[in-house]
């Protein structure tokens, strides 16, 4: 494909967004605009069905009505996973009482090593709010491939391993529409904007 058409094709696909945009607002409807990249309508996430670290079984459906903000990491990750969770914790101390319709969900893509107990104790260590989800290997490779999510095991020189894996949050929707991909950079303000932007959805 030539630089020409690939632009062209781009320009085309930015104008029907303006348009669509523009049809919205003639009805009265805005849009909202996030400071992440817009995703609506991808319906990420619909095959996700894992276990939470009480033992029940949970598919997105179970959390209708709040905005969802799904990570996929792992308990041993040194850097990446902390610092995410750490910025989810600030934002849910900026979004005051409306955090009570936000539910933060960590994936966790190294399931032989983070049992429910390992999981639970580490993310109610950043938000007594905060679920972990794992199960078999299978169920973790489905709900990251529903969400596009990629995660792959890395050998380490004293022969143990760590996980490489997506670093971004996804957010849903009340209705459990996958809406903004941020990257785990974008910080706290942004993040607790496009949040806002959901609920008042």
């Amino acid at each position: 494909m030539s630089v020409f058409s690939a632009s062209r094709r781009l320009a085309l696909r930015f104008g029907a967004a303006a348009a669509f945009t523009a049809a919205l607002a003639a009805c009265g409807e805005s849009a909202p605009t996030f400071k992440g990249s817009d995703i609506s309508g991808t319906q990420l996430g619909r095959g996700m069905e894992l276990t939470d670290t009480n033992g029940k079984t949970r598919q997105l459906s179970d959390f209708a009505g709040k905005v969802v903000v799904v990570f996929f990491g792992f308990t041993q990750c040194p850097d990446v996973c902390p610092t995410s969770l750490a910025e989810l914790t600030e934002v849910m101390k900026k979004l005051g009482p409306d955090a009570e319709r936000v539910q933060v969900l960590l994936i966790t893509v190294d399931p032989e090593r983070d049992t429910q107990d390992v999981l639970k104790q580490y993310v109610t260590a950043f938000d007594p709010r905060f679920l972990g989800l794992t199960g078999t290997p299978d169920q973790v490779k489905k709900a990251a491939a529903s969400f596009k999510a990629y995660y792959a095991k890395a050998p380490t020189k004293d022969g143990n391993y760590t996980m490489d894996h997506t670093a971004a949050f996804y957010l849903l929707d009340g209705k459990g529409e996958s809406r903004v991909l941020a990257n785990n950079n974008l910080g706290v303000d942004a993040l607790t904007h496009d949040i806002k932007a959901l609920l008042k959805g």
